[in-house]
């Protein structure tokens, strides 16, 4: 496909980046953090960390793994954390020492921890005590050596770190009963560090960077190959298409996603951290009351997030109230932004919500709206700079202008392919590296991109990938239960809902409430079914496949 798009560029936006500007992402790290030495690089719970103490923990971070744990280049070591000072010290760390992260959600249930253990290889893993009991149940079933065990007040100044810890421990008791024998805690990790030598690993584009988990249309978790050359082609297209707005070194950035999501990972870490900028980290952005008086202690310039977050700060009182003077970027992806949401976002805050859309496999980013675009136009934008896309058929043709077809991507983003399944890789990437996206898309006159509808069964929950066989797996283990079948419906909170149809067994006593319950022991929030239907039958092709398209009618 002709780049039409490409007269559409706002000015000052180039057609093509370098995606080698950069060896790896551990060369930006180091750039910003002597240049911008004295500056605050990441901020949480009332403490700010600058990027000259980000440089030194994470060196100790990374020497640990090195020196007293003897991980080698390219080992995988797992992340299990939400937004603290400590992930990026964590994430640094793992970096520099020329490892592999593997970034876990810390919700996920035992059955969903050790899959990705298992599947990813993984020798270490970083842990908030929160959620170590989780580990604890699966760690005997999985290669983790070693456990390194961080509290949520560990990156504080102690007296107040600790105090954190003792509340969150003791009087909040958010932290279950577990026992992880040799686990070391992330402060005694860091000081053996510190005490050791570190030494610079010479990382190349190729080095694998993340192995970033996702679903597929099979429900099982698999990791998308992120190598250092994908996620700095990445980190530097959105600074293109953006930066010429950023002023070095003066931008504060709210990071209410989980840094562990590959949109704000890019978005907000990298890009942010290239600039100079800081990272407002927000623990539990569900806490809309505590999130908006946060807010409040900031003159914030930017802030990410997905369609539901945006929602609940609109519909908050507190929230219209804040000062918006200094905020001129909002960038909003993960999910559809709804256009209701967007009128109402600019008409408090002043200020435009810039839609884009990506993929984990993308690293994320694929199209962003431009950013002179001022008003709401139900486009997910214009393909960034050295992106190639194309709309086919069926049969691999493309379709003619105007017409929808899926959205195929090949860029420097798109990742070298899932860890260890080529059948999925061949699946998803074709020989000359096109992304086959699953989405279906069409392209106007101006190049502006509108999705059209999901080829996929995937449902999208508040951002997260939701995939109808692993939910069926799962409910289909649930005594009483003799055939099911999961699709998504419109929800106004979260885009979608997760729906399932139940056939009970023959005189099984099967309750609703029964199934959700084991569903909570087996899936993520975000995953369990909101809505339960029952039904004596479900609809059937002449070979007895379930019609998933039939339960939507």
């Amino acid at each position: 496909m002709d780049k039409i798009w490409l007269k559409r560029y706002p000015p000052g936006v180039p057609a093509e980046i370098d995606p080698d500007r950069y060896p790896s992402l551990v060369d930006i790290f180091e750039q910003s953090c002597a240049r911008f030495r004295e500056r605050p690089a990441f901020a949480n719970l009332g403490h700010a960390m600058s990027f000259a103490e980000l440089n030194a923990r994470s060196r100790d971070m990374a020497a640990y793994f090195q020196k007293e744990l003897g991980l080698k280049r390219g080992e995988r070591v797992a992340i299990m954390m939400p937004n603290l000072l400590q992930y990026p010290v964590v994430l640094f760390g793992v970096l520099r020492a020329g490892l592999t992260v593997v970034n876990v959600n810390p919700l996920y249930t035992p059955r969903e921890l050790k899959h990705q253990l298992n599947d990813a290889g993984t020798t270490a893993i970083v842990i908030m005590a929160n959620f170590a009991h989780v580990l604890a149940e699966v760690i005997a079933e999985t290669p983790v050596k070693y456990v390194i065990v961080t509290e949520a007040g560990d990156m504080l100044p102690w007296l107040k770190g600790t105090l954190v810890n003792v509340v969150v421990r003791y009087l909040k008791k958010m932290v279950p009963p577990y026992r992880l024998p040799g686990a070391v805690s992330l402060r005694q990790a860091l000081a053996r560090g510190r005490a050791l030598d570190f030494e610079r690993v010479l990382l190349d584009g190729e080095d694998l960077a993340f192995l970033q988990y996702t679903g597929g249309t099979t429900g099982v978790a698999k990791g998308a190959m992120l190598s250092h050359r994908n996620m700095v082609a990445n980190t530097e297209q959105i600074s293109a298409w953006v930066g010429s707005g950023l002023e070095d070194g003066r931008e504060v950035v709210i990071t209410a996603l989980p840094l562990y999501h590959i949109f704000c990972l890019t978005v907000n870490c990298m890009v942010f951290l290239k600039h100079g900028g800081l990272n407002v980290l927000i623990t539990n952005p569900r806490d809309i009351p505590g999130f908006v008086a946060e807010l409040a202690r900031w003159r914030f310039t930017a802030i990410s997030g997905v369609n539901t977050l945006f929602n609940a700060l609109v519909n908050n009182e507190d929230f219209k109230k804040l000062d918006f003077s200094s905020l001129k970027l909002a960038v909003g992806g993960g999910m559809a932004v709804q256009q209701t949401v967007a009128e109402q976002w600019q008409r408090i805050t002043g200020v435009h919500l810039l839609e884009g859309y990506g993929l984990t496999e993308s690293s994320p980013v694929v199209s962003i709206n431009p950013t002179d675009l001022h008003q709401y136009s139900g486009s997910i934008g214009l393909p960034v700079s050295s992106t190639e896309i194309a709309l086919r058929d069926d049969e691999g043709r493309e379709v003619p202008p105007g017409e929808p077809g899926e959205l195929c991507v090949r860029g420097p983003q798109v990742m070298r392919g899932y860890w260890q399944r080529p059948e999925e890789t061949a699946r998803t990437l074709t020989p000359d590296g096109w992304l086959l996206t699953g989405d279906v898309a069409r392209i106007d006159e101006q190049g502006l991109l509108y999705i059209v509808d999901r080829k996929k069964d995937m449902i999208l929950v508040s951002g997260f990938n939701v995939y109808p066989n692993e939910i069926e797996n799962v409910v289909a283990g649930c005594p009483g239960v003799l055939e099911v079948a999961c699709i998504g419906v419109p929800d106004d909170k979260s885009g979608e809902a997760v729906k399932i149809f139940v056939v009970p067994k023959p005189g099984a006593n099967l309750s609703a409430e029964a199934v959700r319950e084991y569903c909570k022991e087996n899936l993520t929030g975000y995953k369990v079914p909101r809505h339960i239907e029952f039904r004596k039958e479900l609809p059937k092709s002449n070979v007895g496949k379930i019609l998933r398209r039939e339960l939507r009618s």
